[in-house]
């Protein structure tokens, strides 16, 4: 006999443990089947660790630039197997206080895969045998995604290296080339030259970390290429040979074709949703280049049958999966729930500078026929910037010039992932400039750039 549940999800990542826990708070009997990691791809293999990575790499930057604060040091020196370690202490920590989250709100979980059996019902099964029969009004799928695998950069473990490989290296290898420069790419090249490696990024596209505002992917690319970083944007992978335990990919950029030589390969160059062996044959469910397409409250076109996070589609990020779910779950629950605004989405990248945004870039406010008001305020006029030896960075605000509505936010510089929800709070609540202007930021913060930019987009900027 099937075992009996309101609601059942599939997958137990940002999204799908997210939306358990919801459901049984609003004290639906609730279960949960993951087949690999509780906390999923981000928590375990993606957005924690890395940034336990990055941090590592910031301190290595930092003691190697001691004179600029007065300090001398000798001999230092960083155990890189220690680095990768504590890694993944933390994200073992955190997928660990998932499991006793999901224990505290009563959701049974189940290890396995998951697959639709029909209106209502889901098998589970482990290494191919049987683990539970379940039945369930609505099931939600939060399978999530993979790394795309392009033709010729099939990852091998050895010299080509998917994002995993690229967090549990045996050792820091000498040089590396990153294909893709969206958020991952820069943040493993980021993480690798901080520590100590050659890198090339290569980029298909006109431009690095192409969904961000121009300026700003300009921004970047000027700060990796002073760093010593390789950039090659409008670059295609003609092909790669492996030879000698190291790899070279052959690249036309530029109308040149150039021979690139590296110990190791991170290809960084999208992902797919998982929704193979999920039994969506026979259903209504729609699938559009590996995404399932859903409405603005997680139903797909089979009555009981939902979707949040990775495999519904853009954007791929972890706190969009979790609202996602809360939103799945509550309308469920029938308390009409707001759909979400994914232009209030903010977007954040961990490498050094960081970059964070929301809402519309500057281009794609006036090709939505806005007329424009941009603001700009550089971190070299900002006293807290200067006093923590980060001068490096700029806000820039995008306004709607005939009613004021902040269109967009565009930051990099340190600690701007920290920052970026304030203007998530301000278009959330609608606000205009006239709120943001009348708005009192504590000194001294790098925050005061964020009102100074507003100030500079009315033509009132104080400090520049």
């Amino acid at each position: 006999m099937a075992d009996q549940f309101d609601v059942v999800v599939v997958g137990g990542g940002p999204g799908g443990y997210v939306a358990a826990i919801r459901a049984a708070q609003l004290k639906m009997k609730v279960a949960l089947v993951e087949r690999e990691h509780l906390g999923g791809i981000c928590l375990n293999w993606g957005c924690i660790p890395t940034k336990a990575l990055l941090r590592a790499s910031e301190i290595n930057h930092l003691l190697h630039s001691l004179d600029a604060y007065g300090f001398a040091a000798d001999n230092v020196r960083f155990d890189f197997k220690k680095v990768v370690q504590r890694s993944r202490g933390v994200a073992g920590q955190l997928s660990g206080g998932v499991k006793h989250l999901l224990k505290k709100n009563k959701v049974t979980v189940y290890d396995g895969h998951g697959k639709l059996a029909g209106p209502g019902k889901l098998s589970v099964t482990k290494d191919g045998k049987p683990v539970a029969e379940i039945a369930a009004k609505h099931i939600i799928l939060a399978t999530g995604a993979r790394a795309r695998v392009l033709p010729g950069l099939e990852p091998d473990g050895q010299t080509i290296w998917s994002y995993r490989e690229a967090m549990v290296p045996d050792a820091l290898p000498k040089s590396i080339i990153v294909m893709g420069s969206g958020a991952i790419g820069s943040e493993f090249a980021s993480f690798y030259l901080n520590m100590g490696a050659k890198v090339t990024l290569v980029e298909v596209m006109d431009r690095i970390l192409p969904v961000e505002d121009a300026e700003i992917s300009a921004f970047v690319q000027k700060s990796f290429q002073k760093q010593g970083m390789q950039v090659l944007t409008g670059a295609r992978l003609q092909g790669v040979r492996k030879e000698g335990g190291g790899i070279t990919a052959i690249i036309e950029a530029g109308g040149k074709v150039q021979e690139i030589k590296a110990d190791k390969l991170i290809s960084a160059v999208g992902i797919v949703g998982n929704v193979e062996n999920l039994g969506l044959e026979g259903t209504k469910v729609k699938v559009d280049r590996t995404h399932i397409e859903i409405d603005a409250y997680g139903r797909t076109g089979e009555p009981g049958v939902y979707a949040i996070g990775d495999i519904a589609g853009p954007p791929w990020l972890a706190h969009k999966a979790s609202h996602e779910g809360v939103i799945c779950v509550e309308a469920i629950a029938g308390l009409h729930p707001h759909a979400m605004d994914a232009l209030n989405i903010p977007g954040c990248t961990y490498c050094r500078p960081q970059v964070a945004s929301v809402g519309l870039t500057e281009a794609k406010a006036k090709e939505a026929g806005h007329e424009v008001r941009v603001g700009r305020f550089p971190f070299i006029g900002n006293g807290k910037a200067i006093a923590m030896g980060e001068p490096e960075g700029l806000v820039k605000t995008v306004f709607d010039a005939k009613t004021g509505e902040l269109l967009g936010a565009h930051m990099v510089g340190p600690e701007v992932t920290e920052m970026i929800q304030g203007y998530v709070v301000a278009r959330t609540l609608e606000s205009t400039e006239a709120e943001l202007m009348h708005t009192v930021f504590p000194h001294p913060t790098i925050s005061e750039s964020m009102h100074e930019s507003v100030l500079d987009a009315y033509g009132r900027v104080i400090h520049i």
